[in-house]
């Protein structure tokens, strides 16, 4: 049970479907069995900013909604919801988020707790790159941390999951912060395999009822899947969703680092895959982000030009561009940008693009999808 992933399929959202499967989840697992009244439950959806639920960026209400209620079930009398989106973490901007994401409502009506005090603190790490972390108070108190996740494509880490949003862990722009220390996807992805041995959920439940395809995890497109897929595994929930969508393991940075380390396998094994087995293949024709390429294409090149193919790979690098016809200037965009390298100017965003480090923080937080992720060479080398 430790390592299986359970796939449902719930083909839309209605209430009774998602409580069913959900419920079927917690019956068969074994974590469950430790809940109590005692038990201080923390659920940690994907709430990156302001959106309406059927943009499909955000934990659909309806997924936490059954979780709480499997909770109550169980006895559990101390439930919260908490995360901390892109951008500013304030109370104002929590309720805010609460409100248009559906999540203070279900809150509201199930008796949870809709976390908005926005409090943090430092928290020892037994990891590779970091030796401490700030996390939400919530998280550092909570007895059992369920993750639930958004099934999403994403321009830097190729797609986001159960260990991806943890990061919303981070408080605010201390996330920001991590990005201008780690901006190699690398070093990136070691932080992130260090902050999920931190933080360590008990189990993970995934909404990929709506999913996202292209270039998320905000700007691409809605893809109806018809799944949840849960597990007390969130690195084997992770490779079930490369399964699905077509992405290698070893080209997402943080599964990347944890197979280096020996915590997770370099992919998929569909023996573990429980419930729904028929579902556990891949979806045809998932579009991934522009980003999803071999970027050593040097043997590409004529034998006289191989010499400046390094310069020429940095140049088609994908990068964020901004669409001035789209752009409203709201600095939505410079609030997070790591390096500080955006500049509103004429009531529209301009990038810098010496100092941009590609983490595409600002693709992410544009509420108008006015930054578009391009490849300058894309094109020419059929990329």
């Amino acid at each position: 049970m430790r390592n299986s992933v359970f796939f449902y399929k719930v083909p839309n959202y209605q209430q009774e479907l998602v409580d069913a499967r959900i419920e079927e989840f917690f019956t068969q697992s074994k974590a469950a069995k430790s809940l109590s009244s005692s038990t201080k439950v923390v659920l940690k959806p994907n709430l990156l900013a302001k959106h309406a639920p059927d943009k499909a960026v955000t934990t659909h209400p309806s997924v936490v909604c059954a979780v709480i209620r499997a909770l109550k079930k169980r006895g559990v009398e101390q439930i919260t919801v908490a995360d901390s989106p892109g951008g500013l973490y304030t109370p104002a901007i929590m309720k805010s988020i609460g409100q248009v994401s559906g999540l203070a409502e279900v809150c509201r009506q199930e008796g949870a707790l809709f976390y908005t005090d926005c409090e943090f603190a430092e928290t020892q790490a037994d990891g590779k790159l970091m030796h401490r972390f700030n996390l939400l108070k919530p998280v550092l108190e909570a007895d059992f941390i369920i993750d639930l996740p958004k099934m999403k494509t994403h321009v830097m880490t190729n797609v986001t999951a159960g260990v991806k949003n943890l990061f919303g862990t981070i408080p605010g722009l201390q996330k920001a912060e991590l990005h201008m220390r780690f901006p190699e996807k690398e070093y990136f992805g070691e932080m992130l395999c260090d902050l999920c041995l931190t933080v360590h959920p008990q189990m993970t439940i995934l909404d990929a009822v709506a999913a996202m395809e292209g270039d998320g995890p905000a700007g691409g497109t809605v893809r109806h899947v018809g799944l949840l897929l849960a597990s007390e595994n969130v690195w084997n929930l992770d490779l079930a969703v490369c399964h699905l969508v077509g992405v290698q393991a070893s080209k997402v940075p943080y599964l990347q680092a944890a197979i280096k380390r020996g915590v997770c396998a370099e992919e998929f094994s569909t023996a573990l895959c429980e419930g729904d087995k028929d579902a556990c293949h891949k979806i045809e024709g998932y579009r991934l982000p522009s980003g999803y390429v071999e970027m050593d294409f040097s043997n590409r090149f004529p034998f006289f030009l191989r010499w400046a193919s390094p310069a020429i790979v940095k140049f088609a690098t994908p990068r964020p561009k901004v669409d001035s016809k789209k752009c409203i200037g709201c600095g939505k965009c410079a609030e997070i940008c790591p390096k500080q390298t955006i500049r509103i100017s004429d009531h529209k965003a301009k990038i810098i693009p010496a100092n941009c480090i590609h983490c595409f923080c600002c693709h992410e937080m544009c509420p108008v999808k006015a930054i578009d992720v391009v490849r300058p060479l894309g094109a020419l080398f059929n990329l």
